[in-house]
């Protein structure tokens, strides 16, 4: 009976670095294959035909509160590309089910920060203070458990 219905997307954990992360978002879980089109001079059709190409993967974007003595963000940030050395973490993304255990794992391969952005500041503002981390990475493998 558990598996007639669709998961939930709001239970989900992220292991950075040995650590697991409290995030209120991730996204950019995406691939796509590239489309080559060709056609050569001889071919009887007057249309291309297409082959499959390279994968592309998207940056992942992770959002998470400010909190006070946490700068993990920054921190890795600075160690990252410096054009001679890049620091790269592997990233474990997992869907858990309501016994808090794994359904679906996204395992990012080397992963490096491409952008960090602090909160927003507002005045008249009640939100919780967010920032942001763009990764981009060399692959996605998917794990149903």
């Amino acid at each position: 009976m558990a598996d007639t219905y669709p998961l939930p997307k709001f239970h989900f954990q992220v292991e950075w670095g040995g650590a697991q992360i409290g995030f209120t978002e991730v996204s950019g879980l995406d691939r796509e294959t590239e489309v080559i089109e060709y056609r050569h001079g001889q071919s009887p059709e007057y249309h291309k035909i297409k082959f499959p190409g390279l994968t592309k993967y998207s940056n992942i974007t992770l959002k998470r509160g400010t909190f006070k003595s946490d700068r993990d963000f920054h921190a890795f940030w600075e160690l990252g590309p410096n054009f001679q050395t890049i620091a790269r973490r592997d990233i474990t993304i997992s869907l858990l089910d309501e016994t808090h255990n794994p359904i679906v794992v996204w395992k990012v391969k080397k992963a490096w920060p491409v952008k960090v952005q602090s909160t927003d500041l507002k005045a008249d503002g009640n939100e919780v203070a967010i920032e942001t981390l763009e990764l981009a990475h060399e692959g996605i493998n998917v794990e149903y458990m």
